[in-house]
Order: structure tokens, then sequence, then C-alpha cells
């Protein structure tokens, strides 16, 4: 199964995101972007990759002992950035003092539950962001004024308080634009 740990946005700030990303999508070379879908945003703390079924019962109860031990944060989406010139992200930034280091050791020992079990993608830093696009193949597109675009934008606090797995079913039908399906396998409230 292909797997990831995720902090899933409210509500709220998935209304306040989709009305940017409407925005954003008015920009010369929006086209050149395969958009995700607002149902499958989440904050990324791990990705796993491939991992085999006889290992998902202990990855679940390594995450959910990470979810007793951490505590709610209070997040906010503001701003955004790129990774190189592949794709746009929403930037998470601490809306109380230590919310960003908090999430980072959140990030961490999700990562640690993960190289546990012997997930392959858990060796990667982390980065607090939501993926909104990314470049299609083959279309040259300068993200630049994308980012720019988001430099204003900021999104409603919220209290993440709920630590999640997610499955991502990878599109098999060969359709262009065809996004991955995401799956929550089983969540745990932070500080259990």
């Amino acid at each position: 199964m292909r797997l990831f740990a995720a902090l899933m946005p409210p509500p709220d700030v998935v209304r306040a995101l989709r009305r940017q990303v409407a925005e954003l999508r008015t920009l010369p070379g929006s086209d050149a972007l395969r958009w995700t879908r607002p149902e499958g945003w989440h904050l990324t703390l791990a990705f796993y990759g491939d991992v085999p079924d006889t290992a998902v019962p202990e990855l679940t109860a390594r995450l959910e002992r990470a979810a007793r031990r951490g505590a709610p944060l209070p997040l906010r989406l503001r701003g955004g950035g790129r990774f190189g010139g592949q794709a746009l992200w929403a930037d998470v930034t601490e809306d109380a003092p230590g919310a960003r280091a908090e999430l980072a050791h959140l990030a961490d020992a999700a990562a640690a539950a993960g190289r546990r079990v012997g997930a392959p993608g858990s060796e990667h830093g982390h980065r607090p962001h939501l993926t909104l696009a990314r470049v299609r193949r083959g279309a040259p597109t300068p993200l630049a004024p994308f980012t720019s675009a988001l430099a204003d934008f900021t999104a409603p606090a919220w209290p993440a308080d709920r630590l999640t797995l997610v499955r991502s079913h990878l599109p098999r039908s060969g359709v262009p634009g065809e996004q991955p399906h995401y799956e929550e396998l089983a969540s745990w409230p932070l500080g259990g």
C-alpha cells in the first residue's frame, strides 16, 4: 500500500484555499498546471511509499503512540512556495509560539515510525506544505508568478488535532490529468 501520514485542514481553511486557488487559476500559464482537488488537500508529515500489508499494523500502532505523545497544533496556511519548477504549495506557519517546533517533532515521529517498519519513503526530510498544483509533463511553466500571488494569502487558524494515516490510490486509467484518490485508513487525536 502507498501510504503517508498527514494533518487534514478543516472546512473553513479549505474554503479560504479554494478562493485563493480560483484566483491563481486566472493567471497566465495556469492551464499548464495540474491542480490538486480540494477533497485531497492535506499537510504531509511523512511519506512512506509502498508499505507491505504486513507492516501496516505495526505502523498504525507506532503512529497512534506518536499522536498520543503530541498535542494539538495551532496552525495556519500563509503564503506559498515551490519545489523547483515542479510543484506549487501553500506554506504552513505556526499560529502560536513553538507550534512550528511541535509540528517538526510530530513529523519526525511519523517518519521514525515509517523507518522502524522499513517504509522506503520515510528517509526524506520534511517541509510542512499543502500541495496545490504540479507542472504538467513537458509544460515549462515558471511558478514565480504563482508564488508571488500567494504571498499575501492567509487562511484562518485552526487547531490541528488529529494525525491521519492515508492510503494513496494512484491513477490506473491512463487518462491525462487523472489524480490519485486518497483514503483515510486511521486517525488518532493528538495528545490522546
